[in-house]
Formats: structure tokens, sequence, C-alpha cells
């Protein structure tokens, strides 16, 4: 947001400066050119006065000699052309010699002008890119009420042009500081604007990941957003609190029904001594039992693992994977099914050894029971880069696209293994164990056939600023 609103106010401040300062150039270069013009007009007009009186002048020849020298001085000291021309166009008196009314462009207009009895006064504004730009003023000779002759200068406009662009750099340098302090001043507007926002943003990802003790200081910004950061963390309070409630009322439920389910196994127990052997209604009652029993049971795991803070370790991996290896190796091998460990012989990460391995055995026993008879399970470590990665591949029957979106939900299980022996908590706990450490799971195909499980450790250790994965974080799920 802070790089759309900074140009947004860059473009406004500069279009200010540019509406204030092109005006201001352009007046200054009017009043330079200006300057000019009356200046020539007094030239004009002096030359005019003196060409009147040679004209009325019985000793004409003299007269004009004199004012041909004149001419010649003026154009020598200035390097203006003039010349006074009578109404035909024929020169009284030139210099350089030679020159001649133009036929066209800025002096023809200004003599035009002059032959109608008007002095010129407006003539086109010279720019200072203008290299070739010339200012010509004509002024008429009066005689007898008429005009008998015209005062004609074309001045060159170097000087002119050098004095504007000496005038436009204070104007150039002052917009340059102007757009400098509107750079300063737009970067801590945006910052004392955009602060809060940032700082909602991030306790607002940090939430999402499931750090719920983040919150917002509500002293910056302002009112709006101070209001809203307050409305924000009286939010993720109100979150917290429903979130803490629910994970006591499960905790609290689970322990709770623990003593009166195993009084009443007990009693199943006892009565099932009075039954006669194998009565199907008594197995059957005595096994919902007991699956209620596992889901209590994992139902305050469950709660006990999103609630437990991590105790984070620099942990070999490698071993600790070959530990529970060697230790789930006798169920395999009761199952008929090949367990074997590859990968590094040594791997470091920062971990907690007991989620960690929590969360290896739940993977391991569930890639076990989907194994068929004569199938490999197989149990990788690897370092790549900044992480550890453990994968648990077995050889069962995998899971469809749909599956694949929904495993590690709560409580839920594949139609087709509707028959196994589970409280469909079992991943959901692990990805919970895996999230608290800042550790990630996924799920992948396996080929030829089965699935894939991938948990990802750190190899640094994670920063206390750094939010742990939540709930839905920690699973990597493919797209459909």
């Amino acid at each position: 947001m802070h790089a759309r609103l900074l140009p947004l106010l860059l473009v406004l401040l500069a279009g200010v400066l540019l509406a204030l300062g092109f005006p201001l150039a352009a007046s200054q270069a009017a009043a330079q050119q200006q300057r000019v013009v009356v200046d020539r007009i007094d030239d004009t007009a002096r030359f005019a006065a003196l060409a009147q009186f040679v004209a009325t002048s019985s000793e004409e020849d003299e007269r004009r000699k004199i004012l041909q020298d004149e001419l010649d001085r003026y154009h020598a000291l200035y390097g203006i052309d003039v010349g006074v021309f009578l109404r035909d166009g024929r020169p009284m008196g030139v210099a350089p010699d030679g020159w001649k009314v133009p036929e066209d462009g800025q002096g023809a207009d200004a003599f035009a002008e002059a032959l109608a009895g008007r002095r010129s006064h407006d003539p086109a504004q010279v720019w200072p890119w203008q290299g070739d730009a010339r200012i010509a003023v004509a002024s008429p000779v009066i005689r007898d009420g008429d005009v008998a002759a015209v005062v004609l200068t074309d001045s060159p406009t170097g000087q002119l042009r050098s004095r504007i662009v000496r005038d436009w750099l204070p104007i150039a340098v002052g917009e340059f500081a102007a757009m400098l302090l509107a750079v300063g001043l737009a970067l801590r507007l945006t910052g004392w604007v955009l602060r809060p926002v940032r700082t909602l943003d991030r306790a607002a990802h940090e939430i999402a990941l499931g750090k719920f003790k983040s919150r917002v200081a509500a002293s910056e910004g302002p009112p709006e957003l101070r209001r809203l950061a307050r409305s924000f963390n009286g939010m993720a309070d109100n979150v917290e609190d429903v979130l803490e409630q629910q994970r006591a009322f499960v905790a609290d439920a689970s322990h709770q029904l623990r003593n009166p389910l195993a009084a009443l196994l007990l009693r199943i127990e006892l009565l099932g001594l009075e039954l006669p052997q194998a009565h199907e209604e008594f197995e059957s009652v005595q096994s919902e039992g007991k699956r209620l029993a596992r889901v209590l049971d994992d139902l305050l795991d469950l709660a006990l693992a999103e609630h437990a803070p991590a105790d984070l370790r620099l942990t070999d991996v490698a071993e600790l994977a070959a530990e529970r290896v060697a230790a789930w190796r006798p169920v395999a091998e009761r199952k008929g099914v090949r367990l074997a460990s590859e990968g590094s012989a040594a791997a470091t990460g920062w971990a907690d050894p007991v989620a960690l391995s929590s969360a290896l055995d739940a993977v391991v026993d569930n890639a076990l029971k989907f194994t068929p008879e004569g199938g490999p399970v197989t149990v990788g470590v690897a370092s790549e880069g900044d992480q550890v990665t453990l994968t648990v591949a077995d050889g069962g029957p995998g899971l469809s696209e749909e599956e694949m979106e929904r495993i590690g939900d709560r409580f839920w299980r594949s139609n087709r293994h509707q028959n196994v022996s589970g409280s469909g908590l079992g991943l959901s706990i692990t990805q919970a164990l895996l999230a608290s450490g800042g550790a990630r799971i996924a799920y992948r195909r396996n080929e030829p056939r089965g699935l894939r499980v991938v948990i990802t450790v750190p190899r640094t250790k994670p920063s206390s600023d750094d939010p742990p994965a939540g709930p839905g974080s920690g699973q990597a799920k493919p797209k459909s």
C-alpha cells in the first residue's frame, strides 16, 4: 500500500509545483523580453525623430549622412540591424549595408504595423531553446500627420535567452528543493498513516497462523485507524477466549468422561463373565467402548498438543528417526510389512524431540496400518537447504484427489477405510504437535502406489518474533 500511496502523493505534489513554477517561469521570460522591447522602442523612437528631422531639413544630404553614422555606430556597438525605410521600402539609411525590409516573418509584420501608424508593442515570446529567434521592433516616422518612413530594428536574442535561463535557475532550484521537501513530507505522512495498517496486517497474519497473543498498539496513526486497532484487539481477545474455552472444554470433557467410561467398560467385563462364550453382541459393545476410549484419549491429546508450548532444541533428526524405526520394526514384522530407513545418517534441526517423536510415531503407525502384508514402508531423512525433511512412504492403497484435499481434517476418514481401527484424529494431533515447533507436514502421492508424508523441520532456530504455524498452516495439500 505504501508503494501505491506514495507515488500518488508525489504526482499530486509535483503537479502543484509545476502548476506554480511554469507560470512563474513564463512571467520571468515575458518580463525580460518586455525590457528588451521597451529599450528597442526607445531606440526606434530616437531614430524616428532624427529621420523626421532629416526628412524636413533643407540640408538633407548632410543630415542623411549624420543619420547613417548614427545607425552604423548603433549596429557596431550592439550588433542590432537597424534601418530607416520609406513607405515603398527604399532605404534612407541602413546598418549593415544591404539590409532590406524582410518580405515575411516578424520583421515584415512590424514594418506593416508601423506603416499603419502604430509602434510595435507585443512581439512573439522568445524562449531559450529558440536559437535562431530574433525580435523586430518598428516605429513610424510621422510628417504632416502621415507616415513618411519607418524605423525598423532586428535584434539578436542571445543575451535575452541567457538572461531568461539565469532567471529560471533559481526557480528550478526552488522547485527541486520544494520537491525534496514534498518527498520528505510525503514519506512522513504515508508512514504515519500506514504504520498502523502494516502493524494491523502483521498482527492479523500472525493470528491467522496461530499466534493468538499478537496485538496492535492503538497509539499511532489517524483517529480512525486507532479506533480500528482497538476494535481489532478486542476481537482478538474474544477469539482467543473462545478458542481457550473450546480447548478447556475438550480437555475437561475428555478427562471427565474417561472415568465413567472406564467404570462402564469394567461393568461390561464383569457382565461378560455371565454370558456364553463368543457372544457377538457383547464383543460388539466391548469393541465400541474401547473405540470410544481411544477417541477420548485422542481428543485430550489434541487439546494438549494445541495448547502446550514447544520445547525447541537442536535435535539430531536422523538419530531420532532411526530410534523410532527400530521401535516400530517388531510391529511391522508381525504384520509382514517391510519397514526400512534410508537417507542421511546425521541431520540436525530445531524441534521439540518429544513432539517430533510422537508425530513420527503417528505417521509410521498410520503407514503400517494401511500397508498390506509384504508391502514396503520407508522412512527417509535428508538435509535440503535450511530445512531437514522426514519422508514416510507407504505401499498402501493411497488416496484420491478428493481425499487428499481432506486428509488431516479432524475425525475424517476415507469411506474405504472405515473398518480400520482409529479415531480420525491421529494426523490432526500430528499436525498440532509439529506446528507448535515451527515444523510442517505435507501429503503427496507415492509412486507407484501409496501415500508419501513429508515432515519439514527448520535447521535454524526460529526467531521469537516468528509466528508459529497455525492449525491450517502445517499441512500442504495439493490443489485439485
